[in-house]
């Protein structure tokens, strides 16, 4: 598994064989090895592999396109699937995303939106937190 993640990561990133083994200061024989599954790469070098590719550990090694339907995210995204919208407006958020951002029921959300760009969903506590920061910088620098 990890030696397709590693091809797929590689050529997403458009690196060649060689920039890769460079980046890593490896022989570009080593990351052909890898990507063939003739050999694994050490602790190490992977770690280095999911910096190089800003992804987990653990979806470097573990990661399947086959079952989870996606490539590997980078590291902090997330892609949590669609959701319906009710006839009221309202959505249910997934359970992963739940228990990822610590969101429980009751909570409060603040719900922002960009023509543009699209909808953002942030914790109200949270941001009225980074509000009242800015606002305090602000009166410290005037």
């Amino acid at each position: 598994m990890i030696n397709v993640n590693l091809k797929n990561l590689r050529k997403a990133h458009r690196y060649t064989q060689e920039e890769v083994a460079e980046k890593l200061n490896v022989s570009r024989q080593a990351v052909a090895k890898w990507e063939n599954g003739d050999t694994v790469p050490d602790i190490n070098n992977c770690i280095a592999l999911a910096r190089l590719y800003k992804v987990t550990l653990d979806d470097l090694v573990n990661h399947s396109q086959q079952k989870d339907g996606l490539g590997i995210q980078p590291k902090g995204k997330h892609v949590f699937g669609t959701v319906k919208v009710g006839e009221r407006g309202q959505i249910v958020i997934p359970k992963k995303a739940r228990e990822i951002f610590n969101i429980h029921p009751g909570e409060r959300l603040l719900v922002l939106g960009d023509e543009d760009q699209g909808i953002a969903i942030l914790k109200y506590d949270k941001m009225m937190h980074f509000v009242e920061a800015v606002y305090k910088a602000k009166e410290c620098d005037e």
